[in-house]
C-alpha cells in the first residue's frame, strides 16, 4: 500500500461525487464535522454517500503536511492540511485525520474529522 493511494482515495471524496463513497466507505463510518448542520456521529455508507453532490462539492483543493501511521497491517491513519474552496466560493483550510480499514475489496473509510484552522 503507498502513502499515495491513500491520497488519491482521500482526494476524491472532496471533489469526486456519490459513486467515489460507495466504493470507497466502509459499511459504517464515524464522521466529526464541526461546523453546524454537518454530519456528527456513525453513519452507513448510502446515507453518507448521498450527500456527495454536484451542489456541494469543492475545488481548488491543495493538500499538505501530508502524515501517515500504520498501527497495524489493515488499519491506515493519515492527517494533512486541506485548504479548499467551498461550492459557494467560500476558502476552508482544515487539519483532517482519516482512518482506513483494509478489507476484501480494497481500502475503506471507517473515520474521518476536521478541524477548522485559519487561513
Amino acid at each position: 500500500m503507498a502513502l499515495e493511494e491513500l491520497f488519491d482515495i482521500e482526494r476524491g471524496f472532496w471533489l469526486s461525487g456519490e459513486e467515489h463513497f460507495l466504493q470507497h466507505l466502509d459499511d459504517d463510518c464515524l464522521l466529526a464535522f464541526p461546523q453546524v448542520g454537518e454530519m456528527h456521529g456513525v453513519f452507513g455508507r448510502e446515507r453518507v454517500a448521498a450527500t456527495a453532490t454536484i451542489a456541494n462539492r469543492w475545488r481548488d483543493l491543495r493538500l499538505s503536511d501530508r502524515h501517515l501511521l500504520r498501527p497495524r497491517d489493515n488499519v491506515a491513519i493519515i492527517s494533512y492540511r486541506a485548504d479548499v474552496t467551498r461550492a459557494d466560493g467560500q476558502p476552508y483550510s482544515a487539519l483532517v485525520s482519516s482512518a482506513y480499514v483494509h478489507r476484501n475489496d480494497g481500502w475503506k473509510l471507517a473515520f474521518h474529522q476536521h478541524s477548522p484552522v485559519g487561513g
